[in-house]
């Protein structure tokens, strides 16, 4: 469903990506661990081609997407959700003119049946359609431009969900609502999902299977439980540094 091979990336002289080899197993959610500015959300910018590749191919339902046209790039897109580590809201639109954009933008619905639907997704992230249809992105908590964000992702009832460190800069309860609400959609959805992060504890909440990116390459994809008991010693070393904070 989503397969990456051989995938390179270099910016200037530094080269982020090294041979990147992942296949994403569908219905399920993967999550990918890396070190800091190791290029785990250069992985994901690929898979909807915000960044173009040196080499290697980016498969989605069999399509190379670093090879397709810019219109047929756009169609792809469609069943591809993204949510964006800051939510990407629009700053001059109220919650439910963000929700109802891609709904705008790419279907013939009549407005009723868009006002329904925005309701339908703020209620399916946890939010009261009632509380904070009107409320702009500079009045919501962080938590809640997360979960605003992820609403009008799943506008387009997207085959696929790539998180960009969705608990990044969240308290650890706002954190656990979001980590549960992505297992909980995965769950009745059926989407895959691909998820980056650096927090284990949260990741391991949401996460089937999980893969570490050290050096421009993954090293590992395993999992849960194979994923921890991994002998690799990048794996060792990056839950042995995340369990001493």
């Amino acid at each position: 469903m989503i397969e990456i091979k051989n995938l390179k990336k270099s910016f200037g002289t530094r080269e982020v990506l090294k041979g990147v080899n992942l296949n994403i197993v569908p219905n399920k959610v993967t999550v990918i661990f890396g070190f800091s500015g190791g290029g785990k959300s250069t992985i994901i910018k690929h898979i909807v081609r915000l960044l173009s590749s040196d080499s290697g191919t980016v498969l989605v339902d069999n399509e190379d997407i670093t090879k397709v046209s810019i219109k047929r790039l756009y169609e792809i897109r469609k069943k591809i959700g993204f949510l964006f580590q800051s939510g990407a809201l629009f700053d001059s639109m109220n919650v439910g003119d963000n929700v109802a954009f891609p709904l705008v933008e790419h279907t013939k619905l009549s407005k009723n049946k868009i006002d329904a639907r925005v309701e339908e997704l703020l209620e399916m992230v946890d939010l009261k359609p009632k509380d904070i249809l009107k409320l702009f992105p500079d009045e919501l908590s962080g938590g809640m431009r997360k979960r605003v964000g992820l609403a009008r992702t799943l506008a387009l009832n997207p085959k696929y969900i790539l998180y960009d460190e969705p608990t990044s800069g969240l308290d650890p309860i706002t954190s656990d609502i979001i980590s549960k609400l992505i297992r909980k959609l995965q769950q009745e959805l059926d989407t895959t999902s691909i998820l980056i992060s650096h927090d284990i504890d949260e990741s391991f909440k949401s996460g089937d299977y999980f893969a570490m990116l050290s050096d421009g390459k993954i090293v590992e994809y395993q999992q849960k439980n194979e994923f921890i008991n991994s002998q690799n010693k990048d794996v060792k070393k990056f839950l042995g540094i995340n369990k001493t904070k």
